[in-house]
């Protein structure tokens, strides 16, 4: 597969031999399962918010989106298994050109998932900053119209950077633009989360009651980016360490918990709707009159 997504392929027989760690294998069902409770969890979050026109915020929209980027990383994990599975049954050319473009398309929607991740949850918090800070004004400043705008450029520009970097995936700076986007936009999120914690503490008469009740929105989000950064950090480690010394026996054996990194990865997809649910009133009796 690509460079950027499955990288531990790529490591040589030096690499392996100079670390005392064997690789840390897990079973692909196990992936599987994963991936496809990440899928119907989320397409289910999704339903929730079109079938109820009370969801249908610019709150919500976001979380969608943070929701249909969780789906783009466990349908990457799917197609995958298939692609894998067709081609050990000999219906495929193995490094044909079929294949290549389908690794392609599969390492761009996981490259895809980790931007709109990131983008969502940027997005997210300046959300709840304007809600708890600007509540009389939040709907004249955050309308729908400015919802699907802003909705629309992240996702034009996620799928454009996602397919560029697939395509000069082999070159460094590439490697450096992929993973400095993730420290960069959680420093973003974790500076705007501070000085609203800190802004609501010091003013925290002057905030009506509207705003102080949606802090346990921006408390949520919190935990969302939180289970993000504990599920995502692992994996954009193992990309700079691979990329820069991948001959240390310290670096080879942390790049043994690859597939576990992996996991961590699909297990996001899977603990984000369990945090929109219980967190949220409104959700949880959307999903409980659509479930039961």
């Amino acid at each position: 597969m690509n460079h950027i997504v499955n990288i531990y392929e790529n490591i040589n027989n030096s690499t392996r031999n100079n670390s005392d760690c064997p690789p840390v294998v897990l079973p692909e069902e196990i992936f599987f399962t994963i991936s496809i409770f990440g899928v119907l969890e989320n397409l289910i979050i999704l339903l929730a918010v079109i079938k109820n026109r009370n969801l249908q915020l610019p709150m919500y929209f976001f979380i969608c989106s943070l929701a249909i980027s969780d789906m783009l990383g466990s349908l990457f994990k799917i197609l995958e298994n298939i692609l894998i599975m067709i081609r050990n049954l000999g219906y495929l050319k193995p490094g044909g050109n079929f294949e290549s473009i389908a690794d392609d398309i599969i390492d761009s929607m996981f490259i895809l998932s980790l931007l709109g991740s990131i983008f969502s949850l940027s997005v997210i918090a300046v959300d709840r900053y304007i809600t708890i800070f600007h509540a009389l004004r939040y709907h004249s400043i955050m309308t729908m119209r400015r919802t699907a705008v802003i909705l629309m450029m992240i996702w034009t520009f996620c799928t454009g950077s996602g397919i560029t970097m697939v395509i000069f995936s082999h070159h460094i700076p590439t490697v450096l633009t992929f993973t400095s986007l993730f420290p960069l936009m959680l420093v973003f999120i974790l500076c705007l989360y501070i000085h609203m914690f800190l802004l609501a503490h010091s003013h925290i008469r002057k905030i009506s009651t509207f705003s102080r009740a949606n802090m346990k929105g921006a408390i949520t989000l919190t935990i969302l980016l939180g289970i993000f950064i504990f599920c995502w950090a692992p994996f954009v480690l193992h990309v700079l360490l691979m990329t820069f010394c991948p001959n240390n026996p310290y670096c080879a054996c942390y790049m043994s918990l690859f597939q576990v990194n992996g996991m961590l990865i699909m297990c996001n997809a899977v603990i984000d709707p369990f945090i929109y649910a219980f967190r949220s009133p409104e959700l949880k009796e959307a999903l409980t009159k659509m479930i039961f």
